[in-house]
C-alpha cells in the first residue's frame, strides 16, 4: 500500500515542496494558514452540509459539498435531506473526494497524511483534561454514542506552517477502491483540524506538479490569496473539472497569439459567478450547462452552491437553446441584437446555409430598415419559429452557505426557492444589492425567485 524506498520520499518531499510554494509563495502568513486549518465537519441542523468556519478554505469545501449534493441528489433515489444519518453523510462526503480524485489521476493516488498528529491525538486523546489515563470502555461508550462522537475530535497542538510541512507523508494506491477504503477507516484525517489542507494537497499531489503549472500557465501568483486567503479560479476549477485551467470559458481562446485555457468539456458539477455580470469573465455553456443541476456560485470573495432536484434544468439543449446561445455568443453586451455583419458567422457556427448571397438575401430581410442590427427576436422567429424549451417555467431552488454568520440564526442550513422564468427575453431589473438574483441571472436572464425565508447571502 505505501511506497517506502527512499528515491519515491524524496521525490514526493520535492513535489511537496514545489506545492507549498505553488498554493502560498515564498512565505505563509499565520493567520491565513489558520483559517485553512479546519476538517471537514457536519452541522448539527443540517446532516449533509458541511461548515466553514473562517474565510477562505471555500475553494475546497464548496466544491466537495457540491460533489455531496450531486452525488446525493441524482445517485440516491428516494433520499430525505432529513432522515440522513451521520454514516450515510460520512460516506458521502468520501464519496465525494474520490469523485474529485478520479478526475485529478494520472498514474496514481497519492494520499497525503499527517502520521506523527495522528499518533499525538491518540496518545492524548486517552488523557482527560488532568492527565488521567480514560478506560478504553470510556472510548467505546464515545464512539457508540453518535450524539458525543460527532464533533468530538482528539486534543491537538497546534501546528506552525513550518511544523505541518516537515510533518507531511504520503501513501500511494493504485485503486480509488483503496483511497475509499483508506479515508473510511482514517475519517479522522479528514474531520480532523488539518482534513481540508491535507484533502487539498492530495489533489495537487495526485494530478501532479508538473501536470498542474503547465495546465495554469502563469504561476507568478499562489493559488492562495497571501493576504485574503481565498483560492484562485485555477485551484477551483482543479476542484470541480480535475484541470488548473485558469479560465472559465468554453474550450482555449487565442488571444493576441497567446493561448488562454478554459474548460474542455461539459462538467459534472457547474459554475457560475457575479464577476460575469461584472464584466470580469465570461463563463462558457460547459460550466453554465453541466451534467447535473448543482452550480457553485461566485462572489468576490466567497464560494456557495446552488442545487435543484429537477432534473429538466441540466437536460440536453433544444434547437432553439442552441441557436439562443450561439446567438449570444456574438452579443457579449446582451443587447439581444448582433452587427448584421455577423449574420453569416452566426449561421455558420449554427450549421446553417452561410453562402455569401444567401446570407445577403436574410441580412436585407432581417433588418429591411438598413440598421446595421439583427435583433434576436426577429432571428429566431426566421430561423426556428416553433420554440422548445426543455428548460420548465417553475421550478424549486436550493441554496448553501457554509459560513455559519451568513445563514439566519447562525445556523448553516439549505435555503429553499421557487423560481420562475418569465416569457420575454427581456431580464428581470433587479436592485444592484440582490447579487444573488444578478448571478442567477449570468445563467436565467429571465428569472425570478421567491426565497422562502429572504434571499441567501453569497458572501
Amino acid at each position: 500500500m505505501g511506497d517506502n524506498s527512499s528515491a519515491s520520499n524524496s521525490n514526493d518531499e520535492r513535489e511537496l515542496k514545489e506545492i507549498r510554494n505553488l498554493l502560498w509563495g515564498p512565505s505563509i502568513r499565520l493567520d491565513v494558514f489558520r483559517r485553512w486549518s479546519q476538517g471537514f465537519e457536519f452541522t448539527d441542523i443540517e446532516p449533509s452540509a458541511l461548515v466553514q468556519k473562517q474565510g477562505g478554505p471555500c475553494a475546497v469545501i464548496a466544491p466537495v459539498q457540491a460533489f455531496l449534493l450531486k452525488i446525493l441528489l441524482m445517485e440516491t433515489p428516494g433520499h430525505s435531506f432529513s432522515d440522513l444519518t451521520l454514516d450515510k453523510c460520512k460516506r458521502l462526503l468520501i464519496q465525494a473526494l474520490c469523485n474529485i480524485l478520479m478526475k485529478c489521476k494520472v498514474t496514481h493516488y497519492r494520499i497525503v497524511t499527517l502520521p506523527e498528529v495522528c499518533t499525538e491525538a491518540k496518545e492524548n486523546a486517552n488523557e482527560d483534561s488532568e492527565g488521567n489515563i480514560r478506560s478504553t470502555a470510556d472510548d467505546e461508550m464515545q464512539r457508540e454514542d453518535p450524539n458525543t462522537a460527532h464533533n468530538v475530535q482528539p486534543e491537538h497542538r497546534e501546528l506552525s506552517p513550518k511544523e505541518f510541512h516537515e510533518r507531511l507523508g504520503v501513501l500511494n494506491f493504485e485503486s480509488i477502491e483503496q483511497v475509499e477504503k483508506y479515508y473510511t477507516e482514517n475519517f479522522n484525517a479528514l474531520s480532523g483540524p488539518y482534513g481540508v489542507l491535507l484533502f487539498m494537497y492530495t489533489v495537487l499531489l495526485t494530478k501532479g506538479i508538473g501536470n498542474v503549472t503547465s495546465e495554469l500557465s502563469d504561476t507568478s501568483e499562489p493559488l492562495i490569496h497571501n493576504t485574503y486567503g481565498y483560492g484562485s479560479q485555477g485551484l477551483i476549477n482543479l476542484m470541480l473539472t480535475g484541470r488548473a485551467v485558469p479560465h472559465v470559458w468554453d474550450n482555449d481562446q487565442d488571444v493576441g497569439g497567446l493561448k488562454l485555457r478554459g474548460i474542455n468539456q461539459q462538467a459534472d458539477v457547474g459554475f457560475i459567478t457575479l464577476m460575469e455580470q461584472m464584466r470580469y469573465c465570461t463563463v462558457g455553456s460547459f460550466y453554465k450547462n453541466p451534467k447535473n443541476p448543482v452550480w457553485v456560485m461566485g462572489s468576490e470573495t466567497h464560494l456557495t452552491v446552488l442545487f435543484s432536484n429537477e432534473k429538466r434544468l441540466v437536460s440536453p439543449e433544444t434547437p432553439c437553446e442552441t441557436a439562443r446561445r450561439v446567438f449570444k455568443s456574438y452579443d457579449p453586451d446582451g443587447n439581444n441584437f448582433i452587427p448584421s455583419a455577423l449574420l453569416g458567422d452566426v449561421l455558420s457556427a449554427l450549421d446553417l446555409v452561410s453562402d455569401p448571397e444567401y446570407v445577403d438575401i436574410m441580412r436585407k430581410k432581417l433588418d429591411p430598415e438598413n440598421l446595421g442590427i439583427i435583433l434576436l427576436n426577429a432571428f429566431m422567429d426566421e430561423f426556428f419559429p416553433i420554440d422548445q424549451r426543455s428548460t420548465p417555467d417553475t421550478f424549486d431552488l436550493m441554496h448553501y452557505n457554509g459560513i455559519p454568520g451568513s445563514n439566519l440564526a447562525n445556523k448553516v442550513k439549505y435555503r429553499k426557492g421557487t423560481a420562475i422564468l418569465l416569457e420575454s427575453d427581456l431580464k428581470v431589473m433587479c436592485s444592484s444589492s440582490n447579487h444573488m438574483l444578478t448571478c442567477l441571472q449570468t445563467k436565467w436572464p429571465n428569472i425570478e425567485v421567491n426565497w422562502h425565508d429572504g434571499v441567501p447571502s453569497l458572501n
